[in-house]
């Protein structure tokens, strides 16, 4: 317990130190609403001026710690204000507003420090926040899981449950484009990185329910990615003892070609050979994307999107031992293994894009892009297993060990999956604005063909005796007649599936702003639409019709206290992909209707001054009611579907988040959430979902020493309650709700910045072309908390009982950080 604290008072005594305030830096790139660089800008502030570049860069010096105002404008434009912007002492801010073409009077907006700077009309790029929170998958989703709504309880997984949902009911995009996982991944361990680079953000939306029609058909929740244009010429390098990464940005001599492209490669042996069980392993990850614009014209643009990523994970495991139970009965499992796993998932992605404005008033885009993935599944694992008690004698020489069996046996399990898949989509997308309404459509064609063959078995041996498959009913009749059947797999799947999806999908939203006595009223009505037919080899093909309507309503009443009240209400369905298809023994049930969810959602939004800073407190009350449900299981991160419609099911709850600066122009939050979920299978009452973790708290906290403002320090806390354990294979779910335990983490990162905009080394220096340079170190798991996944199940011999053994995730890991940027 000592370490612990040591952190901790650490940690609070950093906390603890402010200063008075000297400068700022405000930098950035303005555009103009065709997203291109827009020279000549005037940007004015209390004392100081500047105007933009050719490429629409600027620099701006402020005054830190203090109420800024800060002026962009433009011939021909819309006057941008920013007001009560607060920066810390030698803060650099990247700020990159869009400047609308029409001339209004000058919009004031309020900027907060938070890490989404709430502004009406203005779009804005805050990545910083994003690529210095330290964790396990640093990124948008680790990002993702500090907010209210989103849970998860696997740090070396990029995948998040939203309000009650699973991995596939979430939606996200990259610049309009729809984005996919790997479809056999079964551990977190074999992930690898998210899709989404996060040095290449530029602009990060997420809603956890409620979102319009303009968003495509699932269950749960949207992440809304927008890639940056790069204004100049950019090498960014990342380096840790997990990896290494570049980020390469370029922009031609007369601004009409760009490109942004990435590399990435990562190497999971640091946390996998923390984890209980002993292996040799060998998991390497590497990916690369590149972002190509080209302006054709003032009015039409190319814009071309590309992906490739490669998961090679080679296992070859040891021995495990897991001690658990309680102080008076404890137990242990130990296991030891032959053979090896070699799972690989190769994914590649390509999009051509066309943005075309025939006027100031119509935008409309043009995209067509595929996805295709080869996943191979190839393993032969033998374990050998004893269960039993374990010596609690201090003074015994044995202590820690197993002294007394209580049930041997082996396990083997065998695996030859192989799945390709080639998605194909045409989509188009179209704006058309009148003064103070918008109207946005789509239409949208997409392809899917899945080609896949499961071969999975796994046998069960019980002191020399393999145990068959449950209500196999063979007759027996021993010792009179010898019992002569062929050994069988205790559990096996064998199927070969050929499937073909089409979906064609329309929206129309309508969206507009008024004022009602001495309120602001926003309205948005939409209605989606979705054809969905499935055909393949072997089945009946099926058709469906969707229709979901959606619609919001915002009120801002002109008080003195500066309030917004949020109304969402819709129908959003969600017609099967591929594995929502796959039944438990792998064959392909067609009949698999779409699952339906009705969301309502009430929030509010209250914006407040507290020690003389900016804070915002979001709160949102929500009810999803599902009907036509699919019921699943979770392993690790693999979802099995009954694919069947045998169920409904509910969430509801609420989330709180207060987000503001802790430290003047530093970004903190504190997310609180409570859900509750369940589900009724074929009428025999509700039981909680295999996601229904009732209570979260996250904390993000940003903070520096005053007496060496370069010094910094980036601290998140994550506490879930347990979720539902599972179920041993083909046993009632209905009988096995005990829970996981709770999980509990947090990851510091401190970090010294040798380097920035407004602190560069001198000339004779041979880091004199750096633009940036940091270097820190992370700590993982900061408390060392045993946090669980999933449960191996045991069966005693004496008793016949089952156990669940924890299957325990990451312990603390220390991790070196390097970034530079020239």
């Amino acid at each position: 317990m000592t370490a612990p604290k040591t952190y901790l008072t650490w940690f609070l005594l950093i906390a603890s130190n402010l200063a008075l305030a000297q400068t700022a830096t405000l930098f950035g790139v303005v555009l103009d609403e065709q997203n291109q660089p827009l020279p000549n800008v005037n940007i004015r502030g209390a004392n100081a001026t500047a105007t933009t570049t050719q490429g629409g860069g600027y620099e701006l010096t402020i005054t830190a710690d203090t109420k800024n105002t800060i002026t962009f404008s433009h011939v021909g434009h819309e006057a941008v204000v920013l007001k009560d912007l607060i920066l810390k002492t030698n803060e650099t801010l990247e700020f990159n507003p869009v400047m609308q073409v029409r001339t209004y009077q000058i919009a004031e907006v309020e900027v907060t420090p938070t890490g989404e700077r709430k502004l009406d009309g203005v779009l804005t790029v805050a990545p910083e926040v994003v690529r210095n929170i330290p964790g396990a998958n640093a990124g948008v989703e680790n990002i993702l899981k500090l907010l209210p709504g989103v849970s998860f309880n696997n740090e070396l997984s990029t995948q998040y449950n939203v309000r009650g949902g699973n991995f596939d009911e979430n939606l996200v995009y990259v610049n309009g484009i729809e984005i996919y996982r790997p479809f056999l991944i079964r551990s977190a361990q074999q992930e690898g990185f998210s899709f989404i680079n996060s040095n290449m953000i530029s602009n990060l939306e997420f809603s956890a329910g409620g979102f319009q029609a303009k968003y495509g058909d699932k269950l749960s929740s949207v992440l809304d990615i927008t890639y940056k244009i790069p204004s100049d010429f950019s090498l960014d390098l990342d380096a840790s003892l997990l990896g290494i990464s570049t980020t390469l940005e370029s922009l031609s001599a007369n601004k009409r070609w760009s490109s942004l492209t990435g590399v990435r490669y990562r190497n999971n042996a640091l946390f996998i050979n923390s984890l209980e069980t002993q292996t040799n392993v060998n998991p390497t990850f590497v990916d690369a994307q590149t972002f190509l614009t080209f302006a054709v014209s003032e009015k039409l643009k190319l814009n071309f999107l590309a992906h490739l990523a490669i998961n090679d994970y080679e296992n070859e495991p040891l021995n495990r031992q897991t001690n658990f139970g309680t102080v008076n009965e404890p137990r242990a499992l130990l296991v030891f293994y032959e053979g090896r796993e070699n799972n690989r998932y190769q994914t590649e992605m390509a999009a051509l894009q066309l943005d075309y404005l025939p006027t100031n008033d119509v935008k409309v885009d043009f995209t067509a892009s595929v996805y295709h993935a080869t996943e191979e599944e190839f393993s032969d694992i033998i374990a050998a297993y004893e269960l039993g008690t374990v010596e609690t004698n201090l003074e015994s020489e044995n202590l820690g060990q197993v002294t007394q069996s209580r049930g041997i046996g082996a396990q083997q399990n065998r695996a030859r999956n192989q799945l390709d898949a080639l998605i194909i989509n045409l989509t188009h997308h179209g704006i058309l604005k009148k003064g103070e309404k918008t109207l946005n459509w789509g239409l949208s064609y997409t392809n899917e063909d899945f080609r896949d063959q499961l071969r999975e078995s796994e046998f069960l041996d019980s002191a020399g005796f393999f145990v068959r498959p449950p209500n196999l009913n063979l007759p027996n009749n021993q010792p009179e007649e010898p019992f002569d059947a062929p050994i069988l797999a205790f559990d096996q799947v064998q199927a070969t599936n050929f499937t073909q999806t089409n979906r064609v999908s329309a929206y129309m939203q309508m969206d507009n702003r008024f004022v009602l006595g001495n309120t602001n009223v926003y309205y948005n009505l939409g209605l989606r639409s979705q054809v969905w037919h499935l055909s393949g080899r072997g089945f009946q093909s099926n058709t469906q019709f969707l229709i979901s309507p959606r619609a919001q309503l915002a009120l801002k009443p002109n008080w003195q206290k500066d309030v917004l009240f949020r109304l969402a209400i819709g129908s959003y369905q969600q017609p099967a992909l591929y594995r929502e298809l796959r039944t438990l023994n792998g064959n392909i049930n067609p009949e698999v209707e779409a699952q339906k969810s009705v969301h309502v959602v009430l929030g509010n939004e209250y914006s407040f001054n507290l020690w003389e800073r900016p804070f915002l407190l979001t709160s949102e009350l929500y009810y999803k009611g599902l009907t036509q449900v699919n019921p699943y299981t979770i392993e690790d991160v693999r979802i099995r579907y009954l694919a069947n419609n045998l169920a409904n099911a509910f969430a509801y709850g609420f989330d709180f988040r207060l987000n503001g600066a802790l430290v003047p122009g530093s970004e903190s939050w504190l997310s609180i959430g409570y859900l509750r979920t369940e589900e009724n299978q074929n009428n025999r009452g509700f039981i909680s979902r295999p996601t229904d973790s009732r209570l979260k708290l996250g904390l993000l906290f940003q903070d520096y020493m005053p007496t060496i403002p370069d010094l910094k320090l980036y601290l998140n806390l994550v506490y879930n309650t347990g979720v539902p354990g599972g179920s041993p294979n083909n046993e009632d779910p209905y009988d096995f709700q005990n829970r996981l335990r709770d999980y509990q983490r947090a990851d510091l990162g401190i970090s010294y910045t040798f380097a920035k905009a407004t602190k560069r080394f001198g000339e004779e220096h041979w880091l004199r072309r750096a633009k940036a340079l940091d270097i820190g170190f992370e700590i993982f798991n900061l408390f060392n908390n045993q946090n669980s996944i999933t449960n191996t199940w045991v069966r005693d011999v004496d008793t016949q009982q089952q156990f669940a053994v924890p299957n325990f995730l990451t312990s603390r890991i220390f991790n070196i950080k390097l970034h530079m940027q020239f």
